[in-house]
């Protein structure tokens, strides 16, 4: 399986970006999936999480009521849309995904199989 993040940038402040992961090689449609992110000399943290359907979702406090996960199964494609981005959501992001599990079950990167390339965002203040 290969995941391909892309969408980061560079934008100001109080700004948006969607961040797109696309899945090849399976479909991960049975699969749960999720974004983390990794500033500079900070350890990698979970963002956003979601279950295979799309019904379930998950985020991270600092994330919450900002940033939205989504999936369309058709397309094996997962996004992340982030509003009111902060400087603090600076990072390479990351998106992953479970091989043998549909449902979300924790924020530990130990817990996800695949992992994409990463796609840096910078938010300038």
């Amino acid at each position: 399986v290969q995941l391909q993040a892309s969408g980061g940038g560079l934008v100001q402040a109080g700004g948006s970006l969607r961040l797109s992961c696309a899945a090849s090689g399976r479909t991960l449609s049975g699969s749960a999936m999720g974004w983390f992110r990794q500033a500079p000399g900070k350890e990698r943290e979970f963002v956003a999480g979601i279950n295979w359907s799309g019904v379930n979702t998950f985020y991270a406090d600092s994330v919450k009521g900002r940033f939205t996960i989504s999936r369309d199964n058709t397309k094996n494609t997962l996004y992340l849309q982030m509003n009111s981005l902060k400087a603090e959501d600076t990072a390479v992001y990351y998106c992953a995904a479970r091989r043998n599990s549909a449902e979300f079950t924790g924020v530990s990167i130990r817990e996800y199989d695949y992992w994409g390339q990463g796609t840096l965002v910078t938010v300038s203040s």
